[in-house]
């Protein structure tokens, strides 16, 4: 994703904490008490410009969302639209999501969202994709015993590494759809790049796994 410059984000950031969580490693094992409610937590990795997570936070009013993003250019925006969506149920991070463990206790989490992640094409960088087995060791490790891993992408050569990946862990399949936007899912919330890639023709792969 392009990233702009924005002179204004430190500023902005600094004044909506409140939505942009700082410090976000003092609250593992404490997100629950943040959101002040024992609702579950779903999690999405690599947030871009908010448009998943916001959705999902309207659609899905019982759950709590946090969003995590590296970019600061770019989670001004996605707080943005958490700001004007008026929405109590969704923070973000500007954090690196190397490691969720650092961020998260075990079993906080009930679901993860990896929406078109870099695929890391070339095989030298095998382990930065982030169905990668030492993600999926983490992500274990922070989800509950039913939580779920939720992959979207329109990169089929990324699709089919992590069926490959997923099942080499001992993942549980629990859907695997080649074509998402011919199934036609009214719970589906598209992201911007998931917007611009269908409008294209592009088939969206999605799945969803289980570690237990």
């Amino acid at each position: 994703m392009r990233q702009r410059h924005k002179p204004w984000a430190d500023d902005f950031l600094r004044d909506n904490q409140h939505i942009v969580i700082p410090d976000a490693k003092d609250y593992k094992n404490k997100w629950k008490s943040l959101f002040g409610n024992d609702r579950p937590i779903h999690v999405e990795i690599g947030t871009g410009k908010g448009q998943f997570i916001t959705g999902m936070a309207k659609q899905f009013t019982d759950i709590n969302f946090i969003g995590i993003e590296i970019a600061k250019s770019i989670i001004v925006t996605a707080a943005q639209k958490v700001k004007e969506s008026g929405m109590e149920n969704v923070f973000l991070l500007n954090e690196d999501a190397q490691d969720l463990r650092e961020i998260f206790g075990d079993n906080e989490v009930e679901a993860i969202y990896l929406n078109f992640s870099d695929p890391w094409p070339k095989n030298r960088h095998e382990k930065r994709r982030l169905t990668f087995h030492t993600f999926l060791s983490q992500y274990q490790q922070v989800l509950d015993e039913a939580g779920e891993l939720v992959l979207k992408t329109d990169n089929m050569g990324l699709f089919e590494y992590s069926l490959v990946s997923f099942s080499q862990f001992g993942m549980r399949l629990e859907e695997v759809d080649l074509d998402l936007h011919a199934k036609q899912d009214p719970a589906n919330v598209m992201t911007e790049y998931e917007e611009k890639f269908s409008a294209k023709g592009q088939p969206i792969y999605r799945c969803r796994a289980k570690f237990k």
